[in-house]
Protein backbone atom coordinates (compact mmCIF):
# COMPACT_ATOMS: atom_id res chain seq x y z
CA UNK A 1 0.00 0.00 0.00
CA UNK A 2 1.30 3.41 -1.09
CA UNK A 3 0.28 6.11 1.35
CA UNK A 4 -1.94 8.80 -0.83
CA UNK A 5 0.91 11.69 -2.67
CA UNK A 6 1.03 14.75 -0.56
CA UNK A 7 1.04 17.97 -2.93
CA UNK A 8 4.90 18.59 -2.49
CA UNK A 9 5.61 15.87 -4.00
CA UNK A 10 8.27 16.46 -6.43
CA UNK A 11 7.63 13.34 -8.82
CA UNK A 12 5.29 12.41 -11.45
CA UNK A 13 4.56 8.72 -11.77
CA UNK A 14 3.88 9.48 -15.64
CA UNK A 15 7.28 11.00 -16.05
CA UNK A 16 8.39 7.35 -16.22
CA UNK A 17 7.52 3.99 -15.71
CA UNK A 18 8.80 1.63 -12.80
CA UNK A 19 7.51 -1.95 -13.62
CA UNK A 20 9.69 -4.58 -14.53
CA UNK A 21 9.32 -4.31 -18.26
CA UNK A 22 11.96 -1.28 -17.52
CA UNK A 23 15.07 -4.34 -16.91
CA UNK A 24 17.49 -3.00 -19.46
CA UNK A 25 17.26 0.18 -18.09
CA UNK A 26 16.99 -0.98 -14.37
CA UNK A 27 21.03 -1.27 -13.57
CA UNK A 28 21.90 1.97 -14.74
CA UNK A 29 19.25 3.42 -12.58
CA UNK A 30 19.55 1.51 -9.34
CA UNK A 31 23.29 1.93 -9.35
CA UNK A 32 23.17 5.78 -10.08
CA UNK A 33 20.31 6.15 -7.37
CA UNK A 34 22.57 4.30 -5.05
CA UNK A 35 25.20 6.08 -5.89
CA UNK A 36 23.39 9.54 -5.05
CA UNK A 37 22.43 7.83 -1.75
CA UNK A 38 25.73 7.31 -0.65
CA UNK A 39 27.26 10.87 -1.39
CA UNK A 40 27.98 13.55 1.32
CA UNK A 41 25.37 16.07 -0.29
CA UNK A 42 21.98 16.37 1.49
CA UNK A 43 19.61 17.17 -1.93
CA UNK A 44 21.66 13.83 -3.58
CA UNK A 45 20.55 12.23 -1.00
CA UNK A 46 16.67 13.67 -0.88
CA UNK A 47 16.84 12.97 -4.75
CA UNK A 48 18.07 8.92 -4.22
CA UNK A 49 15.42 8.65 -1.73
CA UNK A 50 12.94 9.94 -4.70
CA UNK A 51 13.76 7.84 -6.88
CA UNK A 52 13.94 4.68 -4.88
CA UNK A 53 10.16 5.53 -3.95
CA UNK A 54 9.40 6.20 -7.72
CA UNK A 55 11.25 2.87 -8.62
CA UNK A 56 10.18 0.47 -6.29
CA UNK A 57 6.32 1.73 -6.02
CA UNK A 58 5.59 -1.36 -8.79
CA UNK A 59 8.14 -3.36 -9.07
CA UNK A 60 9.22 -6.32 -7.22
CA UNK A 61 12.61 -6.30 -8.72
CA UNK A 62 13.55 -2.96 -7.83
CA UNK A 63 12.47 -3.36 -4.58
CA UNK A 64 15.16 -6.25 -4.33
CA UNK A 65 17.81 -4.19 -6.10
CA UNK A 66 16.91 -0.98 -3.51
CA UNK A 67 17.14 -3.80 -0.60
CA UNK A 68 20.85 -2.76 0.34
CA UNK A 69 19.67 0.77 0.75
CA UNK A 70 17.67 0.45 3.69
CA UNK A 71 20.16 1.12 6.06
CA UNK A 72 20.66 4.62 4.96
CA UNK A 73 17.11 5.41 4.52
CA UNK A 74 16.74 4.20 8.00
CA UNK A 75 19.89 7.13 8.90
CA UNK A 76 17.59 9.90 6.77
CA UNK A 77 14.52 9.24 8.97
CA UNK A 78 16.75 10.31 12.02
CA UNK A 79 17.62 14.15 9.68
CA UNK A 80 16.79 17.45 10.97
CA UNK A 81 15.54 17.67 7.72
CA UNK A 82 12.01 17.00 7.76
CA UNK A 83 11.77 16.96 3.67
CA UNK A 84 14.77 14.23 4.19
CA UNK A 85 12.82 12.46 6.92
CA UNK A 86 9.64 12.27 4.19
CA UNK A 87 11.15 11.20 1.29
CA UNK A 88 13.03 8.49 3.01
CA UNK A 89 9.74 7.06 4.72
CA UNK A 90 8.30 7.30 1.66
CA UNK A 91 10.58 5.12 0.32
CA UNK A 92 10.93 2.74 2.82
CA UNK A 93 7.21 2.12 2.69
CA UNK A 94 7.25 1.29 -0.85
CA UNK A 95 10.38 -0.98 -0.25
CA UNK A 96 8.38 -2.77 2.12
CA UNK A 97 4.77 -3.32 0.20
CA UNK A 98 4.72 -7.22 -0.68
CA UNK A 99 8.43 -7.91 0.54
CA UNK A 100 8.69 -9.79 3.67
CA UNK A 101 12.56 -9.91 3.71
CA UNK A 102 12.53 -5.77 3.38
CA UNK A 103 9.94 -5.37 6.28
CA UNK A 104 12.34 -6.95 8.47
CA UNK A 105 15.07 -5.25 7.40
CA UNK A 106 13.76 -2.38 7.92
CA UNK A 107 12.33 -3.21 11.37
CA UNK A 108 16.12 -4.56 12.46
CA UNK A 109 18.14 -1.24 10.98
CA UNK A 110 15.74 0.74 13.66
CA UNK A 111 13.43 2.30 11.42
CA UNK A 112 10.45 1.54 14.01
CA UNK A 113 11.38 4.38 17.04
CA UNK A 114 11.72 7.43 14.22
CA UNK A 115 8.76 6.50 12.80
CA UNK A 116 6.49 6.15 15.80
CA UNK A 117 8.24 9.51 16.35
CA UNK A 118 6.30 10.55 13.30
CA UNK A 119 2.74 9.53 14.79
CA UNK A 120 2.85 12.92 16.23
CA UNK A 121 3.93 15.12 13.61
CA UNK A 122 1.57 17.32 11.21
CA UNK A 123 -1.64 14.88 9.46
CA UNK A 124 1.07 14.35 6.16
CA UNK A 125 3.63 12.70 8.26
CA UNK A 126 1.33 10.89 10.65
CA UNK A 127 -0.46 9.43 7.68
CA UNK A 128 2.74 8.23 6.01
CA UNK A 129 4.19 6.77 9.20
CA UNK A 130 1.03 4.94 10.17
CA UNK A 131 0.97 3.26 6.92
CA UNK A 132 3.96 2.19 7.41
CA UNK A 133 3.50 0.36 10.76
CA UNK A 134 0.57 -1.11 8.67
CA UNK A 135 3.17 -2.30 6.30
CA UNK A 136 5.46 -3.57 8.74
CA UNK A 137 2.93 -5.25 10.68
CA UNK A 138 2.10 -7.42 8.10
CA UNK A 139 5.39 -9.68 8.86
CA UNK A 140 4.79 -12.27 11.80
CA UNK A 141 8.97 -11.50 12.87
CA UNK A 142 8.28 -7.87 12.68
CA UNK A 143 5.32 -8.20 15.66
CA UNK A 144 6.74 -9.06 18.77
CA UNK A 145 9.39 -5.87 18.08
CA UNK A 146 6.75 -3.75 17.45
CA UNK A 147 4.69 -4.46 20.32
CA UNK A 148 7.67 -4.46 22.42
CA UNK A 149 8.43 -0.25 21.05
CA UNK A 150 4.99 0.50 22.81
CA UNK A 151 3.17 1.74 19.52
CA UNK A 152 -0.19 0.12 20.82
CA UNK A 153 -1.00 3.41 22.75
CA UNK A 154 -0.17 5.58 19.93
CA UNK A 155 -1.71 4.00 17.44
CA UNK A 156 -5.52 3.66 19.65
CA UNK A 157 -5.25 7.63 19.75
CA UNK A 158 -4.47 7.87 15.97
CA UNK A 159 -7.67 5.35 15.97
CA UNK A 160 -9.63 8.04 18.10
CA UNK A 161 -8.18 11.48 16.89
CA UNK A 162 -6.30 11.14 13.53
CA UNK A 163 -7.06 11.88 9.48
CA UNK A 164 -9.71 9.62 8.02
CA UNK A 165 -6.74 7.54 6.21
CA UNK A 166 -4.86 7.24 9.32
CA UNK A 167 -7.59 6.20 11.38
CA UNK A 168 -8.11 3.28 8.78
CA UNK A 169 -4.59 2.34 9.07
CA UNK A 170 -4.03 2.47 12.75
CA UNK A 171 -7.32 -0.01 12.73
CA UNK A 172 -5.65 -2.40 10.17
CA UNK A 173 -2.12 -2.18 12.33
CA UNK A 174 -4.05 -3.18 15.48
CA UNK A 175 -6.07 -6.11 13.48
CA UNK A 176 -2.34 -7.23 11.87
CA UNK A 177 -1.20 -7.23 16.13
CA UNK A 178 -4.48 -9.07 17.37
CA UNK A 179 -3.43 -12.44 16.47
CA UNK A 180 -1.58 -12.91 19.54
CA UNK A 181 -4.07 -13.18 22.98
CA UNK A 182 -1.05 -11.16 24.59
CA UNK A 183 -0.74 -8.41 22.22
CA UNK A 184 -5.00 -8.88 22.09
CA UNK A 185 -4.86 -7.49 25.84
CA UNK A 186 -2.42 -4.78 25.26
CA UNK A 187 -4.58 -3.50 22.86
CA UNK A 188 -7.36 -3.64 24.75
CA UNK A 189 -5.53 -1.84 27.66
CA UNK A 190 -5.30 1.07 25.41
CA UNK A 191 -9.30 1.39 25.07
CA UNK A 192 -9.61 1.09 21.27
CA UNK A 193 -13.26 -0.07 21.28
CA UNK A 194 -15.55 2.85 20.94
CA UNK A 195 -13.42 4.07 18.12
CA UNK A 196 -14.12 0.63 16.46
CA UNK A 197 -17.65 0.50 16.90
CA UNK A 198 -17.22 3.96 15.60
CA UNK A 199 -16.00 3.16 12.87
CA UNK A 200 -18.07 0.36 12.10
CA UNK A 201 -20.86 2.56 12.67
CA UNK A 202 -20.07 5.04 10.04
CA UNK A 203 -18.65 2.67 7.52
CA UNK A 204 -20.49 0.69 4.59
CA UNK A 205 -21.36 -2.81 6.12
CA UNK A 206 -20.28 -4.52 3.55
CA UNK A 207 -17.07 -2.60 2.96
CA UNK A 208 -13.21 -4.21 3.81
CA UNK A 209 -12.90 -2.06 6.61
CA UNK A 210 -15.80 -3.02 7.93
CA UNK A 211 -14.87 -6.78 7.92
CA UNK A 212 -11.32 -5.96 9.98
CA UNK A 213 -13.75 -3.91 12.74
CA UNK A 214 -15.47 -6.88 13.31
CA UNK A 215 -12.61 -9.03 12.88
CA UNK A 216 -10.91 -7.29 15.58
CA UNK A 217 -13.95 -7.04 17.50
CA UNK A 218 -14.42 -10.85 17.61
CA UNK A 219 -10.59 -11.23 19.19
CA UNK A 220 -11.15 -8.62 21.71
CA UNK A 221 -14.27 -9.59 23.18
CA UNK A 222 -12.40 -13.01 24.52
CA UNK A 223 -11.67 -10.72 26.70
CA UNK A 224 -14.25 -9.12 29.82
CA UNK A 225 -12.95 -5.62 29.37
CA UNK A 226 -13.83 -5.64 25.66
CA UNK A 227 -16.78 -7.07 25.97
CA UNK A 228 -18.02 -4.87 28.43
CA UNK A 229 -16.80 -1.92 26.59
CA UNK A 230 -18.75 -3.19 23.49
CA UNK A 231 -21.93 -3.38 25.55
CA UNK A 232 -21.46 -0.03 27.33
CA UNK A 233 -20.89 1.68 24.22
CA UNK A 234 -24.22 3.23 22.24
CA UNK A 235 -25.01 1.25 19.43
CA UNK A 236 -22.23 -1.17 20.12
CA UNK A 237 -23.97 -4.29 19.50
CA UNK A 238 -26.56 -3.06 17.10
CA UNK A 239 -23.11 -2.39 14.96
CA UNK A 240 -22.43 -5.91 14.94
CA UNK A 241 -26.01 -6.96 14.26
CA UNK A 242 -26.18 -5.36 11.29
CA UNK A 243 -23.03 -6.31 9.61
CA UNK A 244 -24.47 -10.01 10.56
CA UNK A 245 -27.44 -9.01 8.34
CA UNK A 246 -25.74 -6.82 5.56
CA UNK A 247 -21.96 -7.42 5.53
CA UNK A 248 -19.63 -9.32 3.24
CA UNK A 249 -19.81 -13.16 3.58
CA UNK A 250 -16.26 -12.85 6.03
CA UNK A 251 -17.36 -9.61 7.39
CA UNK A 252 -20.60 -11.53 8.68
CA UNK A 253 -18.87 -14.98 9.88
CA UNK A 254 -16.94 -12.50 12.27
CA UNK A 255 -19.53 -10.45 13.93
CA UNK A 256 -21.09 -14.26 13.88
CA UNK A 257 -18.73 -15.13 15.74
CA UNK A 258 -18.38 -12.00 18.31
CA UNK A 259 -21.74 -12.31 19.68
CA UNK A 260 -22.00 -16.03 19.62
CA UNK A 261 -18.12 -15.75 21.67
CA UNK A 262 -20.07 -13.20 24.30
CA UNK A 263 -23.43 -15.61 24.76
CA UNK A 264 -20.89 -18.51 25.17
CA UNK A 265 -19.13 -16.70 27.82
CA UNK A 266 -21.91 -15.39 29.62
CA UNK A 267 -25.17 -15.58 28.24
CA UNK A 268 -27.20 -14.41 31.11
CA UNK A 269 -25.43 -10.99 30.49
CA UNK A 270 -25.54 -10.82 26.70
CA UNK A 271 -28.23 -12.63 25.54
CA UNK A 272 -31.06 -9.37 26.57
CA UNK A 273 -28.55 -6.81 24.65
CA UNK A 274 -28.28 -9.15 21.69
CA UNK A 275 -31.89 -9.80 21.38
CA UNK A 276 -32.98 -6.23 22.32
CA UNK A 277 -31.14 -5.37 18.47
CA UNK A 278 -33.13 -7.40 16.32
CA UNK A 279 -30.50 -10.63 15.62
CA UNK A 280 -32.95 -12.94 14.73
CA UNK A 281 -33.50 -12.12 10.97
CA UNK A 282 -29.73 -12.56 10.08
CA UNK A 283 -29.47 -15.35 12.32
CA UNK A 284 -31.97 -16.99 10.63
CA UNK A 285 -30.68 -16.52 7.15
CA UNK A 286 -27.23 -17.62 7.82
CA UNK A 287 -29.03 -21.40 9.16
CA UNK A 288 -29.64 -21.32 5.14
CA UNK A 289 -27.90 -19.18 3.20
CA UNK A 290 -24.43 -19.41 4.89
CA UNK A 291 -21.70 -21.65 5.21
CA UNK A 292 -21.87 -24.83 6.63
CA UNK A 293 -19.45 -23.37 9.48
CA UNK A 294 -21.75 -20.32 9.50
CA UNK A 295 -24.99 -22.12 10.27
CA UNK A 296 -23.77 -24.20 12.77
CA UNK A 297 -22.60 -21.32 14.68
CA UNK A 298 -25.82 -19.39 14.01
CA UNK A 299 -27.91 -22.35 14.82
CA UNK A 300 -25.58 -22.62 18.21
CA UNK A 301 -26.19 -18.91 18.58
CA UNK A 302 -30.14 -19.55 18.20
CA UNK A 303 -29.97 -22.18 21.02
CA UNK A 304 -28.18 -19.58 23.37
CA UNK A 305 -30.59 -17.47 23.21
CA UNK A 306 -34.01 -18.96 23.89
CA UNK A 307 -35.09 -19.25 27.21
CA UNK A 308 -33.57 -23.25 28.17
CA UNK A 309 -30.48 -23.14 25.76
CA UNK A 310 -29.58 -26.67 25.42
CA UNK A 311 -33.10 -28.76 24.80
CA UNK A 312 -31.49 -30.91 22.39
CA UNK A 313 -28.51 -31.74 21.28
CA UNK A 314 -29.71 -31.44 17.52
CA UNK A 315 -31.63 -29.30 15.59
CA UNK A 316 -33.71 -30.68 13.02
CA UNK A 317 -35.99 -28.37 10.68
CA UNK A 318 -39.15 -28.63 12.87
CA UNK A 319 -37.45 -28.10 15.81
CA UNK A 320 -35.59 -25.19 14.77
CA UNK A 321 -38.74 -23.86 13.72
CA UNK A 322 -40.20 -24.11 17.08
CA UNK A 323 -36.97 -22.79 18.46
CA UNK A 324 -37.67 -19.32 16.29
CA UNK A 325 -41.02 -19.24 17.20
CA UNK A 326 -39.73 -19.93 21.33
CA UNK A 327 -37.90 -16.89 20.17
CA UNK A 328 -40.26 -14.70 18.51
CA UNK A 329 -43.15 -14.63 21.15
CA UNK A 330 -40.24 -13.13 23.66
CA UNK A 331 -39.83 -10.25 21.43
CA UNK A 332 -41.92 -6.74 21.91
CA UNK A 333 -41.02 -5.23 19.17
CA UNK A 334 -44.22 -5.63 16.52
CA UNK A 335 -41.74 -4.80 13.38
CA UNK A 336 -38.79 -7.31 14.56
CA UNK A 337 -41.09 -9.89 14.92
CA UNK A 338 -43.24 -9.73 11.79
CA UNK A 339 -39.42 -9.55 10.37
CA UNK A 340 -38.95 -12.99 11.89
CA UNK A 341 -41.68 -14.70 10.86
CA UNK A 342 -41.16 -13.27 7.31
CA UNK A 343 -37.15 -14.49 7.68
CA UNK A 344 -38.58 -18.01 9.03
CA UNK A 345 -41.35 -18.62 6.20
CA UNK A 346 -38.67 -17.41 3.43
CA UNK A 347 -36.24 -19.75 5.65
CA UNK A 348 -38.93 -23.20 5.12
CA UNK A 349 -39.42 -22.20 1.72
CA UNK A 350 -36.05 -22.05 0.46
CA UNK A 351 -35.04 -25.55 2.83
CA UNK A 352 -37.95 -27.15 0.58
CA UNK A 353 -37.07 -26.43 -2.96
CA UNK A 354 -33.42 -27.44 -1.62
CA UNK A 355 -34.96 -30.59 -0.54
CA UNK A 356 -36.56 -30.96 -3.80
CA UNK A 357 -33.68 -30.33 -6.05
CA UNK A 358 -31.65 -32.60 -3.96
CA UNK A 359 -34.51 -35.40 -4.53
CA UNK A 360 -34.34 -34.59 -7.97
CA UNK A 361 -30.66 -35.23 -8.20
CA UNK A 362 -30.73 -38.19 -6.32
CA UNK A 363 -33.42 -39.17 -9.01
CA UNK A 364 -31.32 -38.64 -11.96
CA UNK A 365 -28.33 -40.50 -10.06
CA UNK A 366 -29.69 -43.42 -8.95
CA UNK A 367 -31.97 -44.39 -12.22
CA UNK A 368 -29.29 -46.11 -15.08
CA UNK A 369 -30.89 -48.15 -16.94
CA UNK A 370 -29.81 -51.60 -16.07
CA UNK A 371 -31.80 -51.13 -12.79
CA UNK A 372 -35.47 -51.43 -12.00
CA UNK A 373 -37.17 -48.12 -11.16
CA UNK A 374 -38.68 -49.46 -8.11
CA UNK A 375 -35.29 -49.73 -6.28
CA UNK A 376 -34.50 -46.65 -7.13
CA UNK A 377 -38.01 -45.21 -5.90
CA UNK A 378 -37.41 -47.31 -2.43
CA UNK A 379 -34.43 -45.62 -2.04
CA UNK A 380 -35.31 -41.89 -2.72
CA UNK A 381 -38.43 -42.61 -0.20
CA UNK A 382 -35.72 -43.76 2.60
CA UNK A 383 -33.59 -40.53 2.26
Amino acid sequence: MDSPKSSSDSYNLAAGTSSDNDSPRTPFAVNETLRLLHSDDPSSKIEAAKQIRRLSKTSQRNRRHFSSAIPQLVDMLRSDSAESAQSALLALLNLAVKDEKNKISIVDAGALEPIIGFLHSESDMQEHATATLLTLSAASANKPAIVASGVIPFLADILRDGSPQAMVDALMALYNLSTHPDYCKLIIHAEPVPSIVNLLKTCKKSSKLAEKCSALLESLVEFEEARTALTSEEGGVLAIVEVLESGSLQSREHALGTLLTMCQIDRCRYREPILREGVIPGLLELTVLGSQRSQFKAQTLLRLLRDSPYPRTDIQPETLENLVCNLISQIDVDEQSGKAKQMLTEMVQISMEQSLRHLQQRAMVCTPADLPISSCASEVSSK
